[in-house]
């Protein structure tokens, strides 16, 4: 029953799945109390962001996400997560002031990221790893016991629009930046 609410796999424990909070794992070994709904580790700031919203968004008793342990360098997922929650994404599927390589959204449509804004609040502990603080801030979460969103949302994947058919490179490396900082596709 619990694995209905996250359609898009990943690598990810489940544990109680009308908790209200999910644990997003940052270069940490730890495993949360079982009074969480979720939680995993992430590691890029695309691919493992969307799995993140899509999976959250589904289920509508998550409305916290406790990012702790430390940055991943070059990557920066955690910030850019951060990101996408306080900003959003622009026309091209960048995540508005993300700090990661390659912060783009590819497979989720706008409505998608406009539910994870509203469902989900992103409670930033990153650099922490004290198991014992970890805890005490899931257990603060807990208490605040915020009803559920409503209906599941399930995220369909989008397919990506490609200038050629057998083009199977992601998005963010078919556009760039000319030399008075417009973007452009690639082949434009």
């Amino acid at each position: 029953m619990e694995n209905k609410y996250y359609p898009w796999g990943g690598e990810f424990t489940t544990c109680k799945y009308n908790s209200c909070v999910a644990v997003v794992l940052l270069n940490i070994e730890y495993n949360p109390p079982n009074t969480v709904a979720i939680y995993g580790p992430l590691k890029t700031e695309n691919i493992g962001i969307e799995k993140i919203v899509a999976n959250t968004i589904s289920n509508p008793y998550i409305r916290y996400i406790l990012l702790c342990g430390e940055e991943i360098r070059g990557h920066r997922s955690g910030s850019s997560l951060i990101s996408l929650s306080e900003n959003g994404i622009d026309k091209n599927h960048r995540i508005i002031n993300a700090p990661g390589a390659i912060p783009y959204i590819e497979n989720l449509d706008e409505k998608a990221i406009e539910r994870f804004q509203k469902q989900i609040q992103v409670i930033n502990i990153i650099g922490e790893k004290n198991k014992t603080k970890i805890d005490t801030k899931i257990d603060e979460l807990l208490k605040k016991s915020l009803s559920s969103y409503g209906e599941p949302y399930i995220a369909i994947r989008i397919i990506p629009k490609t200038t050629k058919i057998d083009d199977k490179r992601a998005l963010h490396s078919k556009i760039f930046i000319d030399y008075l900082g417009k973007i452009k596709k690639r082949g434009e």
